[in-house]
């Protein structure tokens, strides 16, 4: 596959070249002065990785809705803890986040909460009361503004455990909130 991809950026750049350095033809004024014929040049962007939209990891992330919730599990076949679904699902986009919740509060870039929008990670502290470390994350799939603010997860809550929806407004969500971060 590597060959390949090199034989194309070849191609490319040889075709680039030949436009940019080929002699260009010029036509005759009626003063008999020689002028350029304007030249337009369109630049084209080729990137191996598509630039994934929200929607689509949303609704990739929807389809796992009800699998069974697997500590340090990241596959449907054996089940998801929290990250370890946030980084299967984001993986399927070729997103590279990582399989720890303590590490997801540090990835992409922070967002206020009023302004998360679909595909963001949001992160909570654990359980504990007095936890004020990262112990939970999920995505987002309210639109921008949208209240209640609800995210997809899985969670190891004894009743409804696995993937599921959950709302941070008037819930213990609320409490542990810690951040939004934006990935997409």
């Amino acid at each position: 596959m590597r060959y390949v991809w090199l034989v194309f950026l070849l191609l490319v750049g040889l075709v680039i070249s030949w436009a940019v350095w080929s002699p260009r033809p010029e036509t005759t004024s009626t003063a008999g002065h020689l002028e350029p014929i304007p030249v337009h040049t369109v630049a084209y962007v080729v990137s191996a990785k598509p630039t994934p939209r929200a929607d689509s990891v949303v609704a990739f992330a929807m389809r796992q809705l009800g699998t069974n919730y697997c500590y340090a599990g990241s596959t449907p076949e054996t089940g998801f803890d929290c990250s370890g679904f946030v980084n299967y699902v984001f993986a399927r986009y070729r997103i590279p986040v990582p399989h720890s919740t303590a590490l997801l509060i540090s990835t992409g870039r922070a967002v206020e909460r009023t302004q998360a929008r679909p595909g963001d990670i949001v992160v909570f502290t654990g359980t504990a009361s007095t936890s004020t470390t990262p112990g939970h994350a999920g995505i987002v799939i309210s639109k921008p503004g949208e209240l209640p603010l609800r995210f997809v997860h899985s969670s190891s809550a004894r009743r409804e455990s696995g993937v599921k929806i959950s709302q941070v407004e008037g819930t213990d969500y609320e409490r542990r909130f810690m951040q939004v971060r934006r990935v997409l």
